[in-house]
């Protein structure tokens, strides 16, 4: 073999082993992570307070607090399913002057959840509020450590409190006291879930974990392959959660065991990372990745249903409400797309970048932009029909009768036009 062909053959050689590991590095020739159940839990401690060894006399029942508003909000989303839609509420538009306002001296990154006369809300420095809803007197104030960029979840006599600490803890509802903590190895960002007595909540060390809500014992932990941001849907017998990882994954709600996981690429070399929490309409699933790529995949298979995409980055949870999904993105734009196919029916321009999660309250569409403008958009056309100069981030709940707005570290009770003032 002439010099010159060796020569040629061996920088070839040397340009596939090359080629070879640079393919390994980007993961194009590995598969992606699988999960798994974790069965030993050797870094997850769960912790309850010493009784006291006199305990005081069970407090005697308080009669039920009056209050106009029946319908509770208790997790982040309105739902289980985090469908963020109230589409039967019949509210109107929000009136003109607040029934009243409160500063939390840090801003409210996610909105606050309600029930039975009480609104629970989490500041981000650290701090869960109890508030009267008719007043919006402070009931109590406790801080459980770490910053909380998330919304308490209500279950019966218990407020469920995650925080990037790497905890989750149950506080009564009463007086605010810790019933028990878990601590997991990473932040929890996540806004828990309760359904049927377990508490449901992803960490950033990449573990969906589901939790007795009476005593905080672990029931089963799951590890997903990657870190967890979001908050998960549950419906129809699964939890469903996204990650960074660029996954879908769904299990078994009672036993953990995987019913499907879906990786999303981005392009040829790599794959999404989700943010924004996983909706769900019952048939379908969807998400925004943060690269802007919006994704609805069939419940039942995890198979990809159709993708579209908002422009810029995308952060913002889905709201989900018949065959409507609403969707915003870094471009300042909300857009309505059919939840079937995908295809847009209307979007409209706003003021700013959209980083929080829309809701549907009635007919209408409700968004707030990081330049500090909360819109109303008819759901039907995306016409712009209710302003107010305040936002950041996501803009709030409703009950039947009274919106609750979670804005620039502030909440705001404001009746709605459409009802009746109380005889």
């Amino acid at each position: 073999m002439p010099r010159a062909l060796k020569w040629i053959l061996l920088a070839l050689s040397v340009l596939a082993l090359a080629l070879g590991g640079l393919l390994l590095a980007i993961g194009l020739t590995n598969d992606p992570p699988r999960g798994a159940l974790d069965t030993e839990l050797d870094d997850v401690t769960v912790s309850v307070p010493t009784l006291p060894t006199a305990p005081e006399p069970p407090p005697k029942p308080k009669p039920p607090k009056p209050t106009d508003d029946q319908r509770c909000w208790r997790t982040f989303g309105a739902d289980p399913q985090r469908s963020l839609a109230r589409p039967d509420a019949p509210l109107g538009l929000p009136g003109r002057k607040p029934l009243w306002s409160r500063g939390l001296r840090s801003y409210i990154e996610f909105p606050p959840t309600y029930c039975e006369g009480d609104l629970y809300v989490n500041t981000f420095e650290g701090a869960t509020y109890a508030i009267d809803a008719e007043s919006g007197k402070v009931q109590w104030r406790r801080r459980v450590g770490g910053t909380l960029p998330s919304s308490p979840a209500i279950d019966g006599p218990r407020v469920i409190v995650s925080s990037q600490a790497g905890t989750v803890t149950a506080l009564e509802r009463e007086k605010g006291r810790v019933v028990w903590q878990v601590r997991t190895a990473g932040k929890v960002e996540s806004s828990p879930v309760v359904v049927d007595g377990l508490v449901y909540f992803g960490s950033h060390d990449g573990r969906l974990f589901a939790v007795r809500a009476a005593t905080g014992q672990v029931r089963w932990a799951y590890r997903t392959g990657g870190r967890i941001n979001s908050s998960p849907s549950v419906f129809g017998g699964r939890v469903c959660v996204t990650t960074y990882a660029g996954s879908f994954v769904c299990l078994n709600r009672r036993t953990g065991q995987e019913l499907w996981t879906t990786y999303i690429r981005r392009d040829t070399f790599r794959y999404e990372s989700f943010y924004a929490s996983p909706s769900s309409d019952g048939q379908r699933i969807y998400s925004v990745a943060r690269s802007g790529k919006v994704v609805a995949l069939d419940a039942e298979t995890g198979s990809i249903a159709w993708t579209g995409r908002v422009g810029g980055l995308g952060y913002t949870t889905p709201a989900v409400s018949g065959e409507r999904v609403f969707v915003g993105g870094f471009d300042g734009r909300i857009r309505a797309l059919r939840a079937t196919s995908g295809n847009e029916l209307w979007s409209t321009e706003l003021e700013g970048r959209i980083l929080g999660a829309p809701v549907l309250i009635g007919e209408n569409v409700f968004v707030s932009t990081l330049e500090k403008r909360t819109y109303a958009l008819r759901a039907s056309d995306g016409k712009i029909v209710w302003r107010l100069p305040l936002g950041r981030y996501s803009p709030g709940i409703a009950t039947e009768k009274t919106y609750f707005f979670s804005l620039n570290g502030r909440l705001l009770a404001i009746r709605g036009r459409d009802v009746r003032p109380s005889s």
